[in-house]
């Protein structure tokens, strides 16, 4: 997985009721794009270190 400061980091439920969660890619850890990275997630603005799994994904940022 490689990402970019701006892209969306998707993160699915995995468990029946579990809600996706949204967040924006505000910092990276390395250069490559690789993970981990820091996280504002869309729904309560709290920023978390995340090392994403194999339920989630990233979403290009479209640029302007």
């Amino acid at each position: 997985m490689k990402a970019a400061v701006g892209d969306k980091l998707i993160v699915e439920g995995t468990h029946g009721g579990d809600h996706r969660k949204i967040g924006f890619i505000v910092e990276l850890h390395h250069q490559d794009g690789s993970p981990p990275y820091v996280v504002r997630w869309e729904d309560d603005q709290h920023e978390s270190l995340v090392f994403p799994g194999p339920d989630a994904h990233v979403v290009p940022n479209e640029p302007d």
